[in-house]
């Protein structure tokens, strides 16, 4: 029976740093996905950076929930978690339980390691001017050697993050994942807590539960939703709403680019440029960035509301309003 600090500690707090894990893992796949190539350093920092802090944090529920027992010395054992050593953590879990990890699972282990040990400080050392980008050159190479095909990470003719890649590293960071999630779940369940529950609406959800490693299921349906909204039976005030408000002179020429920043809010600030030009000659009322802000909203109308009368005026919720 676990005392209440232990128990609080155990259930709770490991239950937060949990969800803390799937959070960090998720949005480290996310910048994958959004990588179109490998040139930018700092994409290749940050994917590396947010998989070896959610690993890591990981790892540490599992180590702590399989090696503290009543009686051990708790300042000693705390001491032991300061680590970064994915690999050194990886040992103490496979000490307890059996994780079955292949070559190129240890491999991308000692990459993140490595990074986050020495390579995530390089250029604050002079002598890093003689040297290539560290983790860009090494998650390359990792890359490479393992899809048995070369990528370039020269501007000129950068090798596209294609569907291949991203899988890969999908599988990679979700066998890791799932394995070390399942001895949590079954090590929190034999002592009868709850760590292992995991919010529905939170980034751990997808990683621990619904285990998905790539963004291709959310990319699907955005584009099937844009298709229904542009295209469905559909016949509601909303979207009468938007359709009274007038559209700006975009380019026309240029769908492709527009429809992938809707779906892709990196990329939509590449048209701020041209939504300055277009506001010379058609200035941004504050009533239509009310509007405007208001698509995504609930919105509540009257119900005599005209749409095709601009002295009609309909009720905001607050959050729309700028």
């Amino acid at each position: 029976m676990f005392k209440e600090p232990e128990l609080f500690w155990k259930n709770f707090r490991l239950g937060t740093e949990l969800q803390v894990s799937g959070t960090f893992i998720y949005n480290g796949l996310y910048v994958f996905d959004q990588m179109e190539h490998f040139y930018f350093e700092e994409q290749c920092f940050d994917f590396l950076y947010n998989i070896a802090v959610g690993f890591e944090r990981l790892m540490k529920v599992a180590v702590i929930l399989l090696e503290h027992k009543p009686g051990i010395l708790q300042e000693d054992f705390e001491k032991t978690l300061i680590t970064h050593n994915h690999l050194e953590l990886i040992k103490r879990i496979k000490a307890k339980e059996s994780i079955n990890l292949g070559k190129q699972h240890t491999l991308f282990l000692q990459l993140l390691s490595d990074f986050y040990k020495s390579m995530r400080y390089n250029r604050y050392n002079l002598s890093s001017v003689f040297r290539p980008n560290q983790e860009r050159h090494h998650l390359v190479e990792y890359l490479s050697e393992q899809l048995s095909i070369s990528i370039s990470a020269e501007l000129s003719d950068a090798t596209p993050n294609e569907k291949n890649i991203k899988k890969f590293i999908g599988k990679i960071v979700g066998k890791i994942t799932t394995q070390l999630y399942d001895i949590i779940y079954k090590t929190a369940f034999s002592m009868n807590i709850y760590v292992y529950e995991i919010r529905s609406d939170s980034k751990a959800f997808k990683i621990f539960i619904a285990k998905q490693f790539t963004f291709e299921i959310e990319r699907y349906i955005q584009k099937e939703l844009l298709v229904y909204l542009l295209n469905g039976s559909i016949d509601t005030r909303h979207i009468d709403f938007i359709k009274s408000i007038p559209a700006l002179p975009f380019d026309m020429s240029d769908t492709s680019s527009y429809i992938e920043a809707i779906l892709n809010i990196q990329k939509a600030i590449d048209f701020e440029g041209e939504l300055e030009e277009i506001e010379y000659e058609h200035p941004l009322t504050k009533e239509r960035m009310e509007q405007v802000n208001a698509i995504d909203t609930n919105i509540y109308f009257s119900e005599d509301y005209n749409f095709e009368d601009d002295n009609d005026e309909f009720d905001l919720d607050e959050d729309a309003v700028i």
